[in-house]
């Protein structure tokens, strides 16, 4: 069988030009050199030395495989090296899911200031809309999710980027234009706006008008914030959505942010696999989210760990 010490002799000795110059390249004597050949030919049953000329020239089947160690060497080394590197927490992949629409606006500029400090992670970016990404995530499909409905999944763990609030954006002429706060029972004559996902992945439905009992007049579905917020301000419904991602609308003519009841506060967490926790570059990935999410976000907090 040849092994990678076999392409390493015979390259030295074409580049050596003899067994003894081979010798040094290798750090052999000369003796151990020519019976590390010789094994080798046995194990082939042919020459691949020709011992006759002086110096000595390899064979055609000796030229052969350096033509072989000459292809794979440099991969053999090139693999070695990037393991290293993976081992060191410099290298790898980094698969990212979101399972928020409006993540878009703090996570692209986390994925940019990422990339400068890692170009050696190779990055991909998800929307998990219309799958489940945490089980993909147990199982090595995707590497990082960001989600405020953490599950229990063996193997999984959860650290919060951030706390914010959930609030409702109506139309300053409608008949909760004028309210401040917002109880369950004021939607139940409203056209309700959200995102196109499942109605137990909305918080409006989960933490504020289910456990009431309440269910609003309709649900409409908008793919994309801008298009929500006209629409409510154009009095075709309400929306509830972070307080962050309605902060640049504020002023928006015709556009009223209310609070829900005493205040709907959300975590987003970042999950990650347990063995990929430690992981020199999913840390700093988590830690430029952050960094990140308080250099540009208005009104978010800091939130524990806890799903």
């Amino acid at each position: 069988m040849i092994e990678v010490r076999h392409l390493e002799t015979l390259l030295a000795i074409r580049d050596g030009g003899s067994l003894q110059e081979a010798a040094e390249r290798l750090h052999l004597t000369q003796s151990a050199l020519s019976h590390q050949l010789r094994d080798l030919e046995v194990r082939l049953q042919t020459p691949l030395l020709n011992r006759r000329t002086r110096p000595a020239r390899l064979t055609t089947a000796g030229l052969r495989l350096v033509a072989l160690a000459e292809d794979v060497l440099p991969r053999i080394r090139a693999t070695e090296h990037e393991l290293r590197r993976l081992a060191a927490g410099r290298a790898g992949r980094l698969h990212v899911a979101i399972d928020c629409h409006s993540c878009f606006q703090w996570l692209m500029p986390t994925l940019d200031a990422f990339r400068r400090d890692w170009p050696e992670v190779t990055l991909d970016l998800t929307a998990a809309f219309s799958f489940a990404p945490l089980p993909a995530l147990a199982r090595g499909d995707l590497d990082v999710v960001i989600t405020s409905d953490p599950e229990p999944i063996a193997g999984v763990q959860y650290r919060a980027l951030f706390a914010y609030e959930l609030v409702l954006a109506v139309c300053s002429n409608g008949p909760l234009g004028h309210a401040s706060r917002i109880q369950p029972e004021d939607l139940a004559e409203q056209i309700l706006i959200t995102y196109p996902v499942e109605r137990s992945r909305l918080d409006i439905f989960t933490v504020f008008l289910d456990p009431a009992g309440v269910e609003p007049a309709a649900v409409r579905t908008a793919e994309l914030t801008p298009m929500i917020v006209q629409l409510v301000a154009s009095g075709r419904g309400v929306t509830a959505l972070p307080s962050w991602a309605l902060a640049e609308y504020r002023d928006l003519p015709g556009l009223t942010i209310c609070h829900l009841g005493s205040g709907v506060w959300r975590t987003l967490h970042a999950a990650v696999r347990d063995e990929d926790m430690e992981t020199p570059y999913v840390q700093a990935f988590l830690d430029q989210a952050r960094r990140t999410c308080f250099d540009t976000l208005p009104g978010i907090r800091a939130a524990d760990d806890r799903p």
